[in-house]
């Protein structure tokens, strides 16, 4: 069995908690710049992982505060997957990923970092992206700093009409 270590996760792993919702916190403010949220849909929005694996990991969250997946309406169901379209979409358009990781991590069994506000995490992928850093010295290089990772993807949706 093979060990995927992410000791740069630590920083989010050991922070304080915000005792409400962050995503529903989010939703409420009116500062996407400062939240990092790239797309408001109807019933969805796109926001940008504070604590990436890898530059441009994006993440996909419904409105509606739920830990399932069921319940939702057709709208609801819909705009959620075209929104994953988009991202990663935008990504390659952006980025040139070699690929992608896709997953909704249901449970704190299954890795959810936020339990109780379901969503999609999206993180692209190259070849070779786990390099001697991570393994030899236990760090992840983020080559961008996320507020300017940030300002490319918005122009980019901007380009592409959202």
């Amino acid at each position: 069995m093979e060990a995927l270590w992410a000791p740069w996760r630590l920083e989010y792993i050991l922070s304080e908690k915000e005792a409400d919702c962050v995503f529903c916190r989010m939703i409420k403010e009116d500062d996407d710049r400062k939240n990092l949220i790239l797309f408001r849909g109807r019933h969805n929005f796109i926001v940008m992982n504070a604590y990436p694996y890898n530059n441009g990991h994006l993440m996909v969250v419904p409105y509606r505060h739920s830990s399932v997946l069921s319940g939702w309406n057709d709208e609801e169901t819909c705009e959620f997957w075209e929104l994953a379209g988009l991202v990663v979409d935008l990504l390659k358009k952006t980025m040139n990923p070699d690929g992608f990781n896709l997953g909704i991590n249901l449970g704190e069994p299954a890795g959810a970092g936020i339990l109780d506000h379901l969503h999609l995490q999206v993180v692209p992928r190259w070849s070779g992206d786990t390099n001697f850093m991570t393994v030899m010295a236990e760090t992840r290089v983020i080559p961008e700093h996320i507020q300017a990772t940030y300002e490319m993807l918005r122009a980019a949706l901007k380009e592409m009409g959202k």
